[in-house]
Formats: structure tokens, C-alpha cells, sequence
């Protein structure tokens, strides 16, 4: 385990800022799997789809990685995620306001 530490270059971690590079890592892992969720319903459809799940992974990500960018104190990481917190909301709002629409 503690080549795998030192490897990653966390071997100098006190625990507090381990639980924080975690949660960090976490945030990107939830980001990063919308580009997963994506490419299996465009594989299934047998065309270019995004999916809901896409937007949602995309907002909850991005908000965990909005708050550990808060905790590491970086402005441009912090502003990057704030901008795209505000397009995957609206792009839900957009999607749930559509299928409102159609069910009424």
C-alpha cells in the first residue's frame, strides 16, 4: 500500500488531506463517468445521443469538484466548475421542462 501511495505521490498525506484528495478524486471520477454513460447510449441507439445521466453526472461532479477547488483555494478551478454547474442546470431544467410540456 505504500508503494501505491508513494507511487501516486500521496505517501505525505496527513489523513485530513487524504479524506480531501479523495473526495476530490471522487468528484472527478462522477464527472468523468458521463463520457461512459454518453458513448453506451450512443452505442446502443447506433447514434450520437446525450442522456440525461450525462447532465446529471455532469452536475454532481461538477459540484464536489467546485467544493474541492474551493478547499485547495484554486480560483480558475473553482470558476471553470461554477460556469458549468450553471449549463448542466439549465440543460435539466430544459430537459424536465420539455417532457412537462409533452405530458400535459
Amino acid at each position: 500500500m505504500t508503494f501505491l501511495l508513494d507511487l501516486l505521490g500521496l505517501n505525505n498525506l496527513s489523513f485530513y488531506e487524504f479524506l480531501w484528495v479523495s473526495f476530490g478524486t471522487l468528484g472527478q471520477i462522477v464527472f468523468f463517468s458521463r463520457w461512459i454513460i454518453q458513448w453506451i447510449s450512443s452505442e446502443k441507439s447506433k447514434t450520437s445521443v446525450i442522456p440525461v445521466a450525462f447532465w446529471w453526472c455532469s452536475l454532481i461532479g461538477g459540484m464536489i469538484t467546485l467544493i474541492y477547488a474551493h478547499h485547495i483555494g484554486s480560483f480558475p478551478f473553482m470558476l471553470a466548475q461554477a460556469v458549468g454547474i450553471v449549463v448542466y442546470s439549465r440543460n435539466l431544467l430544459l430537459i424536465y421542462r420539455s417532457q412537462n410540456e409533452k405530458n400535459s
